[in-house]
């Protein structure tokens, strides 16, 4: 047939008329008899067709003639050869059988004897029925929410049946393990117990399974220390190949991380530098230190192979993408301390950290204790190129760096080490705060009130106030001042300028349009009083922001006056500045703020409502703050009022009297509560000893520092303004 079809198509291209015209040479098509392998499969199956055998019931004559009338019609349709081609090569085989021929089996008698099959085979194995009996009872189990308390116990312990003493059969097979770890999260411990102990000595075995390793979990999820020392000890000497291993490296990382203690964590770290500090270990009987700087000084002469040891490890898995394990970072930590800045080594160390085209090793490192410190020395110690290209990193994770418990020393780092403070603000602070106003008034509200995510906010208006930074912070930064002396050119007080003057409009337009939102919580307070005093420009609209959020009625439900977050932002608002430990006085910010004024405008039509209240300290601080314009004038207004102030300070003493009386009966006996009620403050004050041996210890103990604030805010305040207008709160 091939031939025919080049045949036509060449004689398709001749010309006539000498070619002025072309006209197409019809062919007519040439019958071709069906291909080899369709005939061979014709004839195989009339040999397959027993015809001259009466015995043979098959098909009759009539059914003969009707399939070689098919066949004809099939070869007499097919005149080019091309359907009854295309058919016959993709069936090597008959969809169905032919007319007349009965079928041995049909579809759904072929699943079930594979389904009969399949079941047979698993009921071949090794205790198959108490497998599958365990896996019914799993199935009902593993729906707590389903499941009565009773029912479970039933269950749980003919669970234990089963599986006591068959637990190594159970734990290697996929589907039968999680019935190993159904029994262990509803046993008891004595039963946990017993399971760690049918698997001791296997544990290694199991941490290396794909599906076993959730077994350890379990065990040491739900066990105790003893659960712990009996599998941990049997990773030991073996730490440098489990760390490698794919399965096994997770769970080896996970029990490092948060089950081993420090003494056996020190054990599993030391193996990574060394064979033979895995052969020789010394056991968790003695004191040892997994510090690389007591390594070496306890072995100087061993120097070398160990840093390569510990290199060529931290090498594979870096190359293996193997870089979130928190083993690895205090490994890395451990190397990086122990290099000369600007050698060989350390500059080795800096280009496998930016080796990684996919930053996934610098992004890992960043949230680990460990892991941000590496960064953040690398970060002190590399040059302006080396910074750049780290920064570069964490393009689209700077807000979670922020949130981030050790993250965020990561953006703080990068405040004081970067020189180039144009590239610092580009890089973080569009993605920390948003690039339009409402996404970037939204950040900073969610950001003002979590404890971390409000430390790169509020880490340059408040400088490092302690009670912004964790410990751990203060001495990773006190330690990268130390290394910018030498790495970095700009003085830091320019640098966090430069950064300021570009965060401070964001912060303050935040304050202008949520001042409401803000003063309604304790850290949105803060917030407000450290941006205003720390922050640079223009405040004024800001400040009248705040200014308007706290007027009204101080009497009134809900008002802001009865937050002691608001008292305190208003007080030190007030004051201009903060208060210093060592000078002892108030430290006015330059230029003052001038709120004072601003504030006794809105507050004026309620003053004594101010001055009698809880946040009475805020009229205090209207009297004692500088420059204040208008202070005859609240004296005046407030000498009119000497009773009201009087009687609120006497007020709040009775009761802050009572409730310590309360408080004093309820810990004690019924009698004490009575006998303090009618001795009232002096009985109180001349027998709450004697009556607290008898009514309980809580009468004697000392004063809490929330307890010393019973008489109230108000009460000393309001002292401290008769005071003020030569009047003795006794007088």
């Amino acid at each position: 047939m091939s031939q025919v079809k080049r045949k036509a198509s060449a004689d398709g291209g001749k010309t006539t008329n000498g070619g002025s015209k072309t006209k197409k040479i019809k062919t007519t098509p040439t019958k071709t008899k069906p291909p080899a392998r369709v005939t061979a499969f014709s004839t195989k199956l009339e040999r397959s067709e027993p015809s001259t055998d009466d015995t043979f019931e098959g098909f009759d004559a009539e059914d003969s003639k009707d399939m070689e009338a098919s066949s004809a019609r099939e070869e007499g349709s097919a005149d080019d050869g091309g359907v009854a081609l295309k058919q016959a090569s993709t069936q090597n085989v008959p969809k169905g059988p032919a007319k007349g021929i009965p079928s041995s089996t049909s579809s759904k008698e072929s699943h079930a004897k594979q389904k009969v099959l399949v079941q047979e085979r698993k009921a071949a194995k090794p205790n198959a029925d108490i497998i599958l009996r365990s896996k019914k009872l799993w199935e009902r189990l593993r729906r707590k929410s389903h499941v009565p308390l009773a029912e479970r116990k039933v269950l749980v312990a003919e669970l234990f049946e089963i599986v006591t003493g068959r637990v190594k059969d159970f734990v290697l097979k996929h589907d039968a393990v999680r019935v190993v770890q159904t029994a262990i999260k509803y046993a008891n411990l004595d039963q946990r117990k017993a399971i760690a102990g049918e698997l001791k000595g296997e544990f290694r075995q199991l941490a290396e399974s794909r599906y076993a390793k959730f077994l350890i979990g379990k065990l040491l999820v739900h066990g105790d220390a003893e659960i712990r020392d009996l599998i941990i000890p049997e990773f030991y000497g073996h730490v440098r190949r489990m760390i490698k291993h794919p399965e096994a490296s997770w769970i080896l990382d996970d029990v490092y991380r948060g089950i081993a203690t420090p003494q056996q964590k020190a054990i599993i770290l030391r193996e990574w530098y060394g064979a033979e500090f895995a052969l020789f270990n010394v056991g968790e009987q003695s004191k040892i230190t997994a510090t690389l700087s007591d390594v070496l000084a306890a072995a100087p002469e061993k120097r070398a192979p160990i840093k390569r040891s510990l290199q060529d490890l931290i090498n594979q898995l870096v190359q293996k993408k193997m870089t979130a394990f928190t083993m690895l970072h205090d490994a890395m930590l451990q190397y990086f301390l122990n290099v000369k800045p600007g050698g060989e080594e350390a500059t080795e160390f800096l280009e496998l950290l930016k080796g990684d085209e996919e930053g996934d090793l610098l992004k890992n490192l960043a949230f680990t204790k460990s892991g941000s410190r590496v960064v953040c020395l690398a970060l002190a110690y590399g040059s302006a190129k080396d910074r750049k290209q780290i920064l570069r990193t964490y393009k689209d994770t700077v807000s979670t760096l922020a949130y981030d418990v050790y993250g965020h020393l990561v953006l703080l780092t990068a405040y004081e080490v970067i020189d180039d403070t144009v590239l610092t603000a580009k890089s973080i602070f569009p993605e920390l705060l948003g690039k339009d106003e409402s996404t970037q008034q939204e950040n900073i509200l969610s950001a003002t009130g979590d404890l971390n995510g409000r430390i790169a906010l509020l880490y340059l208006p408040a400088r490092r106030a302690k009670w912004l930074l964790p410990d751990g912070d203060m001495a990773v930064l006190k330690e990268i001042d130390g290394i910018r002396e030498s790495t970095s050119k700009k003085e830091p007080a320019t640098r966090r300028l430069e950064l300021l003057s570009t965060l401070s409009p964001t912060l303050l337009q935040a304050i202008e349009t949520r001042a409401p939102a803000l003063v309604q919580t304790s850290f949105g307070c803060q917030f407000i009083a450290e941006v205003l005093l720390g922050s640079v420009g223009d405040k004024a609209k800001a400040l009248e922001a705040v200014a308007d959020a706290v007027d009204g009625d101080p009497s009134a439900e809900g008002h802001v006056s009865n937050s002691a977050g608001a008292g305190k932002m208003l007080k030190v608002l007030a004051h201009g500045g903060r208060f210093s430990a060592t000078t002892k006085k108030v430290e006015v910010v330059d230029p003052p703020l001038g709120f004072h004024d601003t504030l006794y405008a809105r507050i004026k039509k309620h003053l004594v409502g101010w001055a009698t209240g809880p946040s009475s300290f805020v009229v205090v601080s209207l009297l004692e703050a500088e420059g204040f314009s208008h202070r005859e004038e609240i004296l005046s207004r407030l000498k009119k009022h000497r009773k009201a102030l009087r009687a609120a300070a006497v007020a709040d003493e009775a009761e802050g009297q009572v409730s310590r009386v309360e408080r004093s009966g309820k810990e004690g006996k019924e009698g004490k509560e009575g006998r303090e009620g009618k001795e009232g403050k002096e009985g109180k004050e001349g027998k709450e000893g004697k009556e607290g041996m008898k009514g309980g210890k809580a009468s004697r103990r000392k004063k809490t520092k929330g307890e010393k604030g019973d008489e109230g805010v108000g009460n000393r305040g309001a002292q401290l303004l008769l005071e003020m207008m030569g009047q003795s709160r006794t007088a």
